[in-house]
């Protein structure tokens, strides 16, 4: 009777530590084998162009490249390659972005020998992994914003002021902008005042950082 098929596994962290424990959980299933390791996101990208893994799990927080950057390019590179999420961060914010990269699911590392065998198994699949706290916090944001009578979903700003938000962002100036989406510079200054009040924020630089955080921009 022959062995069945190992799911080949690329993995990327930063800390050796956490990649040998992980590879410890991994190479212990009869389905699931270790074939490549990188210590930052643009190793990653190497590895999976050298090795071509079936799956490919990623820290979020790595030199050079974050896992989100690295996700991002292997999905382009790769389309076939399944990405997991493998973080310290408990953040809903974090979790969007991830799948927005193209990654199958999202696995907390302090739980997971628990998760990370079970979330490999449902990428390979093609279903999504959701961690039982970002089900929760889902759950909790809709119930909240039904109970506040919110029209679900809702959105901050509108479509023209997040392509002003990401051109500032990128460090383009008011006059640069009008040329881009061909509009005058006074309304582009309109929109620029609108962003400010509506999300409560100051100058260029907390604009930059919301549109970070919102995914418009890299870090």
């Amino acid at each position: 009777m022959s062995e069945p098929t190992k799911t080949r596994i690329l993995l990327a962290d930063d800390h050796a530590l956490v990649r040998r424990g992980v590879r410890l959980i991994l190479d212990n299933e009869p389905d699931l084998t270790v074939v490549a390791e990188a210590g930052d996101g643009a190793e990653a990208i190497d590895k999976a162009r050298a090795e071509q893994p079936d799956l490919a799990i990623l820290d979020i927080a790595m030199p050079r490249l974050t896992g989100l950057q690295a996700a991002r390019e292997l999905s382009r590179l790769q389309p076939g390659l399944r990405i997991l999420i493998l973080t310290m961060y408990d953040n809903e914010q974090y979790f969007f972005e991830a799948l927005k990269a193209g990654a199958a699911g999202y696995v907390l590392k302090s739980v997971a020998d628990r998760d990370l065998i079970e979330a490999c198994r449902a990428a390979m699949r093609d279903e999504p992994f959701l961690y039982p706290g970002a089900i929760n916090a889902l759950i909790r944001n809709y119930l909240d914003r039904a109970k506040d009578g919110d029209t679900l979903p809702t959105k901050t700003i509108t479509d023209r002021e997040e392509e002003i938000l990401k051109l500032v962002a990128e460090g383009h100036t008011s006059k640069e902008i009008a040329d881009i989406l061909v509009i005058s510079t006074k309304t582009v200054e309109r929109h620029r005042a609108n962003l400010l009040q509506k999300l409560g924020l100051k100058d260029r630089l907390e604009l930059t950082r919301y549109a970070i955080r919102a995914g418009l921009i890299e870090p």
